[in-house]
C-alpha cells in the first residue's frame, strides 16, 4: 500500500510559542564526538541531522536556535567531521552528524565517519528520530537512499526536512514533494510527514521546532 507524505502543518499559536522559548532558552555545543565511548551519558532524548554534504545542516540548527554560530556552517563539503552535540537547556540533545557523500576528504577518512555513524545510529537508545535534510534543488539522490537504508536497518524513524526551499519556484518544490514522496516509499523507518524549510527564510522553522519539541 502506498503511503501518504503530507507537508507538517504549522504548529497552533500556544504550541509554537512552547517551542520558541525552548529554543530561545540556553543551547550551547557540547563537544565533538569521534569514538563511541566519547559519547555524552544517554541521559537525555536526543535528535540528530544527516545529511549529504552541504545541504545545510548547520544553518538549519543556527536557524532553529536562532543563533547566527552555533554550528559552523561552511561551502566546502564534508567540514563537519564529527558527531557534534548541541545542549538544549537539559530537556535533549542536538545532534549534528558528518555529511556524506562527495566528501572532500581521504577514503579511510570517509570509511571512519560511516563507520561512526552506523554505530552511533545502531547503538543510541535515546535517538528519538533522525532528520534527514534533502536539498530541494536536487531531490533524493543515490547517497541519500543509503544514508535511509541505514536508518531502516537500524530502525530508526526518521523525517525528510526539504531544505533551501526558497531557492525553487513553488511549481518545482511541488515536483521535488512528488519525487520524495515516491523515494519514500521504499523506507519502512520513514515518518509519514515532510517538513518544507529555508533557513534564510525563516519558512517551516516554528513547524520543525514544535515537532522536535514535542518528542519525548
Amino acid at each position: 500500500m502506498k503511503v501518504s507524505f503530507p507537508i507538517a502543518p504549522e504548529p497552533d499559536f500556544d504550541t509554537a510559542e512552547a517551542a520558541r522559548k525552548l529554543f530561545a532558552g540556553p543551547v550551547d555545543f557540547l563537544k565533538g564526538v569521534v569514538a563511541m565511548d566519547g559519547l555524552p551519558p544517554a541521559d537525555r532524548p536526543e535528535v540528530c541531522f544527516a545529511g549529504r554534504s552541504n545541504v545545510g545542516k548547520s544553518s538549519l540548527i543556527n536557524a532553529l536556535t536562532g543563533r547566527n554560530h552555533l554550528a559552523r556552517a561552511s561551502n566546502t563539503p564534508g567540514r563537519t567531521q564529527e558527531v557534534n552535540y548541541f545542549t538544549l537547556g537539559e530537556q535533549a540533545y542536538l545532534v549534528d552528524l558528518p555529511g556524506y557523500g562527495f566528501a572532500k576528504a581521504p577514503v579511510p577518512v570517509v570509511a571512519k565517519w560511516q563507520a561512526l555513524l552506523k554505530k552511533y545510529l545502531s547503538g543510541r537508545p535515546t535517538l528519538r528520530r533522525a532528520f534527514a535534510l534533502i536539498d530541494s534543488r536536487h531531490g533524493v539522490k543515490d547517497v541519500d537512499h543509503e544514508i535511509m537504508h541505514l536508518l531502516d536497518r537500524a530502525a530508526v524513524p526518521f523525517q525528510v526536512v526539504l531544505t533551501k526551499t526558497d531557492k525553487i519556484s513553488r511549481q518545482e518544490l511541488e515536483a521535488v514533494v512528488v519525487q520524495v514522496e515516491e523515494a519514500l516509499q521504499k523506507h519502512p523507518a520513514a515518518y509519514p510527514e515532510l517538513v518544507i524549510t529555508s533557513s534564510e527564510k525563516g519558512h517551516g522553522i516554528a513547524t520543525l521546532r514544535a515537532i522536535i519539541a514535542g518528542l519525548e
